[in-house]
């Protein structure tokens, strides 16, 4: 789990209880702030794909989509 960048995320969208009003509105059905915590701490919890974009798009980019889930988002190759 990369929970260093869903960390920066948290802070960056106001906390957890922010985080999860925030993806409620989005996606159109309730999250809580222990859903986040539970992405945070829980030992064998991975962050469900749905939110990712989603989190993305609530901080601005300032993580991306790759450091929350390297698995299903590859890092892009460079362009030459």
């Amino acid at each position: 789990m990369t929970s260093k960048h869903l960390k920066k995320a948290v802070d960056l969208a106001g906390g957890q209880a922010a985080l999860a009003r925030k993806l409620s509105e989005r996606l159109g059905r309730e999250f809580k702030q222990q859903n986040v915590w539970n992405w945070l701490y829980r030992e064998v919890s991975i962050l469900p794909a749905e939110v990712v974009i989603p989190i993305e798009q609530i901080v601005d980019g300032k993580v991306t989509r790759h450091q929350l889930r390297p698995d299903i988002y590859p890092a892009e190759k460079a362009r030459a």
